[in-house]
């Protein structure tokens, strides 16, 4: 009788060992589908921005500097692509500040407001932008989740020996939660 009983206590720690497992792997997949899809949105707000800088150049020649910054923005952000979280959303942070610079000159150009083309771009990088922002709030909660996972009793105690780690969270950069100064 009391084989069966160790037996039955034994078999229910596997299984809660197992589901605790199971579980950190799969927060871990949706943690590394998450990054993923917040890498897509990257790359296609990246392939966007020369597009747009050309678009920009023929209307505002003598905003030289500012575009200077968005391009050099971009390439750091394109090299840090293999980077983590904290060395990506710097450089990513760099580019939105960038690109926020260039919105501000666009908008002592009104034949340049006027163009088609410019237009659509600028829409096409509203979409991205907020793309963008619901990829980096869907990464974030499921880094949340892993990371509450790998901290709370029982899981931390199946995570450590399996080799989890918390991850970073996307974060934004300190001028990104600024409210916006207008002025009438």
């Amino acid at each position: 009788m009391v084989f069966i009983v160790l037996l039955v206590i034994l078999v229910v720690v596997v299984l809660a060992i197992v589901s605790i497992y199971n579980r950190l792997v799969g927060l871990r997949v949706r943690s590394e589908n998450a990054w993923s899809d917040i890498d897509v949105q990257l790359k296609r707000r990246a392939d966007l921005v020369p597009n747009l800088v050309s678009t920009v150049k023929g209307y505002a020649a003598h905003e030289r500097g500012t575009l200077d910054a968005v391009t050099q923005a971009r390439t750091r952000a394109v090299a840090a692509q293999s980077a983590g979280p904290a060395q990506r959303a710097q450089a990513e942070n760099e580019l939105t500040a960038a690109l926020r610079g260039l919105t501000v000159a666009v908008e002592a150009y009104p034949q340049l407001q006027a163009s088609g083309g410019f237009r659509d771009l600028q829409a096409q990088l509203a979409t991205i932008e907020e793309a963008v922002q619901n990829s980096r709030r869907y990464y974030n909660a499921v880094v949340r989740d892993l990371n509450t996972a790998i901290s709370t009793i029982p899981s931390n105690m199946v995570a450590g020996p399996m080799g989890y780690h918390e991850l970073e969270f996307f974060e934004a950069a300190a001028g990104e939660r600024e409210l916006p100064k207008v002025a009438f």
